[in-house]
């Protein structure tokens, strides 16, 4: 991998998708803290399910307070650790209330002291919200990154910094979405989609010629060989 053939992966992510968005349904940045704290283990389309109820009664810190806990669990409990997750919200939005006038802060340090919200929730919300350079590594960005060469790296703060570095700065501020689209997608963990992805030619993935029209290892062959 060099530095031509990463302007030429995320050309090419640009020209399919020119404004990629998280699948995360959200009106505020408030919406999006709460759908992204809710989404740890869980996939978008379950918290978007919960979230679409229950941000039509609560889309503000106050209202979630004064949903309360029980309250708040009714909306949510179709999620993974709900339980975990009510009180962190709720507790996040006490935060909110009395320390930044109710509303979400722009700055990662203050994100982070938030119940519930590490590193990469942060990095979502800065980057999705508020439009800041961020790179929030998940499952699907570190495999895309360690897989195609464009970021290698042991873990996922390697990989962040890595994919801040050599991301050509033209396409940094929307890498984040097209790297989770293309992972989520088209690079999976156990059947890549090599035959129809528009940057096998140029990525590092050395089985991708294992990889049949079906997305599954071709018939008789193994990686081993």
């Amino acid at each position: 991998m060099n530095n031509t053939k990463r302007l030429e992966i995320f050309r090419r992510f640009h020209t399919s998708n020119p404004e990629p968005k998280t699948e995360l349904a959200y009106s505020s940045p408030f919406e999006l803290l709460i759908a992204v704290i809710l989404s740890a283990q869980a996939t978008d389309v379950s918290v978007n399910k919960a979230t679409k109820e229950l941000f039509k009664v609560a889309n503000n810190p106050r209202q979630m307070l004064d949903l309360q806990l029980d309250g708040l669990i009714k909306h949510i409990r179709t999620i993974g650790l709900f339980n975990t997750k009510a009180k962190n919200v709720i507790a996040t939005c006490q935060i909110l209330c009395d320390v930044h006038d109710g509303q979400v802060p722009d700055q990662r340090d203050a994100l982070e002291r938030l119940p519930g919200v590490g590193r990469k929730t942060a990095n979502v919300v800065l980057n999705t919200a508020f439009r800041q350079v961020a790179m929030a590594v998940d499952t699907h960005i570190f495999r895309v990154s360690n897989r195609t060469g464009l970021a290698p790296a042991k873990t996922v703060l390697g990989v962040e910094k890595g994919l801040l570095k050599f991301v050509p700065k033209d396409y940094l501020l929307d890498a984040h979405h097209w790297l989770i689209l293309h992972g989520r997608y088209i690079c999976l963990a156990r059947t890549p989609k090599c035959p129809i992805c528009p940057i096998s030619d140029i990525c590092d993935f050395k089985d991708k010629s294992l990889i049949g029209k079906n997305g599954k290892l071709v018939s008789g062959t193994s990686k081993k060989k």
